[in-house]
């Protein structure tokens, strides 16, 4: 009988196929795990939808009663702190527009587009500068079309390589940069990059785990989010009868509407 050291082939054959068994199990493992968090996730998407369809009404009744107590406690007593308490209540009711609304068409994430920054700085917008390349810019695109032209490819890998190049020159002479076509034609005349050496399937199989590993710990973040939520939390609370759950908070909501609104009608009365 061979032994393992005697046949290296086929200890690391062994060993490739220890690793194909591993990332198998790991692969299932992480398809339960995304079917559970997504599963979760779909319960919390849900939940948060009845939540505001049933009960954001009575939020934003409550809400306004507070407003309406605050301005009246305010009213009466003048008192600063009031004042100041009947304007966070209020500014609770009626939220402030988004930025993405006070700007819409004004900027990005990049920021103030060039129009807008003029127009607030009361500058003039300047149109783009025209680009005239040079003499020799234009020497080296012709240079460069010719020898690394598409049709000049024998097959298809080629074609694709020149046609790449070519739209990369194509924008190095559309900007004028005389510069990068001279890194360019000194590319072409290096030619082709040697392909480089694939991983073994050993390594390949050791990236899948890493990456699958990377991928759980992704996923763990999102369950934890999840779980943390608000809506996350209260679901977890009931996680068997949901529906009970929003029912007695909505109990509780109106008993708080029943009782603000009592405050607020004692108020009145006594101007």
């Amino acid at each position: 009988m061979t032994s393992p050291e005697a046949d290296p082939h086929g200890a690391a054959a062994a060993g490739t196929e220890r690793l194909e068994r591993a990332v198998r199990a790991a692969e299932q493992a992480l398809i339960e795990y995304e079917i559970a968090v997504d599963t979760f996730r779909i319960e919390v998407e849900n939940f948060s939808r009845l939540h505001h369809q049933k009960l954001g009404p009575m939020y934003t009744r409550l809400d306004e009663l507070e407003a309406q107590i605050a301005e009246v406690r305010a009213a009466r007593t003048g008192d600063p702190e009031d004042l100041r308490k009947a304007d966070e209540a209020r500014a609770r009711v009626m939220p402030m527009p988004g930025v993405e609304e006070l700007f819409h068409g004004w900027m990005d994430g990049e920021g103030l587009f060039p129009e807008a920054e003029a127009m607030l700085t009361d500058q003039p917008v300047r149109p783009p500068q025209r680009v005239r390349p040079s003499d020799e810019a234009r020497k080296l695109y012709r240079e460069l079309a010719r020898k690394a032209h598409p049709d000049l490819a024998q097959d298809e890998t080629e074609r694709a390589r020149r046609e790449e190049f070519i739209t990369r020159v194509n924008a190095a002479y559309s900007r004028g940069d005389e510069p990068l076509l001279r890194e360019l034609s000194e590319e072409w005349a290096a030619g082709p990059k040697p392909p480089e050496q694939g991983p073994t399937p050993s390594e390949e199989l050791y990236a899948r785990l890493e990456w699958l590993a990377q991928r759980k710990e992704l996923l763990s973040v999102v369950a934890r989010e999840l779980e943390e939520s608000a809506i996350g939390s209260m679901l977890r609370m009931a996680p068997d009868d949901p529906d009970r759950l929003l029912e007695e908070i909505a109990e509780k909501l109106l008993a708080d509407v029943s009782t603000r609104e009592a405050e607020l009608a004692e108020l009145l009365a006594q101007e």
